[in-house]
């Protein structure tokens, strides 16, 4: 969609108030903010007050068998008189880093595919400097925003002054406006609000429309929910007075590049929450998507433990007779620490000893423990994650494959993830090639070569196990050196593999020691020389050969 025109146009789009309610309920649960919790399950700023993403949820979604609206912990209000004790276990926020570090905790391999030119040599070496630490940073900081919100989106920016490469922006699923083509994003309007000058009451929103080659920007002055009137000028706010020095009179600028500079990363699909929701079915799947109510459940268990703890607290109740005072309307009290009491002879011949009682209630720890662990074991197992990868089963020693056998849902989770992170880190540092050629001066770059991505092992094979394979398969003359080295560090690049060959058989060569060699010349210059009979044999090689007769005689 272009940019809209000046009026009272609503904003963000109609056509985007389910998924962003969907992602603010996300959200909450990714920051672990209790109060967002409470608003977004109970408070005034929750669903219910979008009249459109209410009448989507009224279907059935959010409403219990018996007609009445889900019963959610966050959404309940505390007893009026008593203190808000509500805690909140932040596993939400755990999950999306957990998926995020599977994916990202090492630089996956970008190289040209197939080729071994020069420029594809110069231009694989530029790619890993895309991926340095910055780089890597913030494809792991995508990763996991697109974990626990269901998308995000890819930017290529510029600017030299600042950096001598382009590099990435990420921008949350909220601030785009997508338009698809077959499933595949065309367009975008990126949006943001800006500060607001001297009249408060005023929102001002910068919009920049992306298309293939080009960027629209404009910017507008209107109200909550309302896009409100096109300025004539991107001068009139401060924060994009520099936009109109490289745009023309209609607030365009060309980049140069037949490509979108903005790239949609999706978490996982087929989407399954917006079903039947207009253009939404190439937008991705949070992890937390249908777990919610469980994670609310983890919560309401947790905080009644902590209620047990605090309900279970030893009291010493006492009667009124036993109190000091100072006096008549005084305050009484009694002094826990003292060692003496006397006794009082009261009614029914009663001593002081039998009236001083202590109450504690029972903590119910084995019952609320048993209920958090097999409510968080099923929370990480719907979100696709083994409970190992959190630490679930201790930090035993165990062999590699052990620990994938123990990780198999959470290393499934990740090559599943790895099938929609592919085609977008490529597709992404394809258009940050042809911006550093076409704007930053790059140098033996190529665009439009293929590339390729290989990520590395989640868990890496254990040495001594790895070591003991490579004798046997050697003892057993079935694997040649090239393998050996490609078994030991597969990490590798085939010209290091086969410059590492050289070096082992250069090793070899030079530690080996030929046959009646005893002074371990290796039968190079400089050996000792070697007397010879008049027909050329070596002196005393017919007396050894003869003994050598003489021994196998003896023997048979």
């Amino acid at each position: 969609m272009p940019l809209p025109p000046s009026g009272n146009t609503p904003w963000p789009p109609p056509q985007l108030e389910i998924p962003h309610a969907d992602m603010d309920m996300w959200r909450a649960w990714y920051s672990g903010n209790t109060d967002h919790l409470a608003a977004v399950y109970g408070g005034p700023a929750n669903y219910r007050s979008n009249a459109v993403a209410r009448q989507f949820f009224e279907v059935d979604q959010r409403r219990a068998a018996g007609g009445e609206e889900l019963r959610m912990f966050w959404g309940q209000a505390a007893a009026p008189g008593q203190q808000a004790a509500k805690l909140h276990i932040p596993l939400a926020g755990d999950v999306a880093e957990m998926s995020a570090n599977l994916l990202w905790s090492d630089v996956p391999t970008v190289s040209v595919d197939v080729d071994s030119s020069d420029l594809a040599k110069s231009t694989t070496a530029q790619i890993r400097r895309y991926l340095d630490d910055r780089g890597h940073a913030k494809m792991r900081e995508a990763s996991e925003m697109a974990a626990g919100l269901s998308n995000v989106y890819l930017r290529v920016v510029w600017d030299t002054k600042l950096r001598p490469r382009p590099w990435t922006d990420v921008i949350a699923a909220e601030a785009v406006v997508p338009t698809w083509r077959w499933g595949e994003l065309a367009e975008a309007i990126v949006w943001r609000e800006l500060a607001p000058l001297t009249n408060e009451s005023k929102v001002w929103r910068l919009l920049e429309f992306h298309t293939p080659g080009a960027i629209e920007y404009g910017l507008y002055e209107g109200r909550v929910g309302v896009l409100g009137i096109r300025a004539d000028s991107l001068a009139e706010h401060p924060d994009t007075a520099d936009l109109g020095k490289r745009t023309d009179g209609q607030g365009r600028q060309a980049t140069g590049i037949d490509r979108l500079l903005i790239t949609h990363l999706p978490n996982v699909l087929p989407n399954r929450q917006w079903d039947g929701v207009p253009d939404t079915a190439p937008l991705g799947r949070s992890d937390y998507a249908g777990i919610e109510p469980m994670m609310d459940a983890l919560d309401e268990a947790w905080t009644s433990w902590m209620r047990d703890l605090r309900l279970g607290k030893s009291r010493v109740v006492v009667p009124q007779s036993m109190l000091d005072t100072d006096g008549p309307g005084t305050v009484g009290s009694f002094n826990l620490d003292k060692e003496l009491l006397v006794g009082l002879n009261l009614l029914g011949d009663e001593s002081m000893k039998d009236s001083i009682t202590d109450l504690q209630f029972k903590i119910r720890v084995e019952e609320h423990e048993r209920t958090c662990k097999a409510l968080r074991a099923q929370i990480l197992a719907s979100a696709g994650y083994s409970g190992q990868s959190f630490g679930d089963e201790g930090r035993v020693a165990v062999t590699a494959t052990e620990v994938a056998a123990r990780k198999e849902l959470s290393l499934s989770t990740r090559g599943l993830k790895i099938l929609y992170q592919r085609p977008a880190l490529l597709a992404h540092l394809t258009v940050k090639m042809m911006v550093d050629v076409r704007h930053c001066g790059a140098k033996g770059v190529d665009p439009a070569a293929e590339l390729t991505a290989s990520w590395p092992q989640a868990v890496q094979p254990d040495q001594e196990a790895t070591a003991r394979t490579l004798q046997l398969l050697d003892s057993a003359e079935a694997i040649s050196t090239y393998m050996k080295v490609k078994l030991r560090s597969p990490e590798l690049e085939e010209a290091d593999v086969l410059a590492e060959v050289r070096r082992i058989r250069d090793d070899q060569r030079q530690s080996t020691v030929p046959a009646g060699d005893p002074y371990n010349t290796g039968g190079g210059p400089g050996e000792p020389s070697v007397e010879t009979d008049s027909d050329g044999t070596e002196a005393g090689a017919d007396e050894s050969q003869d003994e050598a007769e003489d021994g196998l005689r003896a023997a048979s």
